[in-house]
């Protein structure tokens, strides 16, 4: 158990985070799911509206720091290529 008012108050601001950051990466995959239906079960205009939510939110997810720039360059690579071939580009 924290002793000082400091590790007290960083004991707080870590708990807050945490739930923060657990809320984001919960929107980010919630996101990422509605891509996958959409590419799964929608059309290809459908896709790409659902492809430019879900990137806004994975952008937004490692600017915040919760995930790595180069995991959600990956993840959004990855969104690409399942995109491309729904359109039939591929």
């Amino acid at each position: 158990m924290a002793h000082s008012n400091s590790a007290r108050k960083r004991i707080r601001q870590n708990v807050k985070a945490k739930a923060l950051n657990r809320w984001r990466i919960k929107a980010m995959r919630d996101a990422m799911k509605e891509f996958s239906d959409k590419i799964l079960h929608g059309t290809a205009d459908e896709a790409k509206a659902a492809y430019v939510v879900c990137q806004k939110v994975i952008d937004r997810t490692a600017q915040k720091g919760v995930i790595h720039k180069n995991q959600a360059a990956r993840r959004k690579s990855r969104m690409v290529v399942k995109l491309k071939i729904k359109q039939g580009k591929v």
